[in-house]
């Protein structure tokens, strides 16, 4: 037992820088994705045809194929030397679309995200009576103002349960970015180093493995805790929680 602490304390200050990264990523992940995810779930809802057409196929595609597979096109695929010799033959810097590891990250996890939280926020959209639009357009309003006023308030606290979950599965999916070697790596990424040097696999990983489920109890918690003191009474989305 003492040794476990011991080991702990040594390699508690690399772990703890990486699950500094891994919870900025999430959170900078999960904002990209909120602000993607809302305006495609609106125009999923109440879009023209050709808008329906585009928001469907964007997370369809998205929901659809492995994070890790969008992961390598954006890092690897769009440094391809033929696209930057297409946008050297249209006067564009040939390293347009060059990315960084932890820009490649981020926007990989946040274009999943957005997705995944665009189907959250239309079934909540959806969630709320065709009623309500009627009674507001009843009483003057523009269809606008009655989204903005009087579906949109309700469908974010529905929302808040589903949403809670994938705040959950983003500290989780993560995990997978140490695979392009970011500077300051990951908690997982942190993890790897610190196997490769001590080979203590079965020492380190259920370390890791306890950190990540006690940072997804916390969210799931806090999430829990918002959702209650949000909750509008009667209006209830049934929902699966991880």
């Amino acid at each position: 037992m003492e040794g476990l602490t011991d080991f702990w304390n040594m390699v508690w200050p690399e772990l703890g820088q990486g699950l500094g990264v891994t919870l900025q990523l999430s959170a900078s992940a999960l904002a990209i994705g909120l602000v993607i995810g809302l305006p495609t779930a609106l125009a999923r809802v109440y879009g023209q045809r050709w808008l329906r057409a585009l928001a469907t196929a964007y997370v369809d595609l998205l929901r659809g194929t492995p994070l890790l597979v969008q992961l390598f096109f954006i890092y690897y695929g769009l440094a391809d030397p033929n696209i930057g010799q297409l946008f050297a033959n249209v006067g564009l810097p040939k390293s347009l679309l060059v990315l960084s590891p932890l820009t490649a990250a981020l926007l990989a996890l946040g274009l999943n995200s957005g997705a995944y939280q665009a189907e959250y926020f239309r079934g909540a959209i959806q969630a709320i009576g065709s009623g309500q639009m009627l009674a507001a357009r009843a009483l003057g309003m523009s269809r606008l103002q009655a989204i903005v006023t009087v579906i949109m308030p309700q469908a974010l606290r529905l929302a808040i349960a589903p949403w809670s979950n994938e705040a959950a599965y983003m500290v989780k999916y993560t995990s997978v970015v140490y695979v392009l070697g970011l500077t300051n790596p990951d908690l997982f990424g942190a993890a790897k180093r610190i196997m490769s040097t001590h080979y203590n696999q079965m020492v380190m990983l259920p370390f890791v493995g306890s950190i990540y489920l006690v940072v997804v109890l916390c969210i799931t918690w806090v999430m829990s805790k918002l959702e209650t003191r949000l909750r509008i009474p009667g209006l209830e989305m049934e929902v699966e929680r991880v």
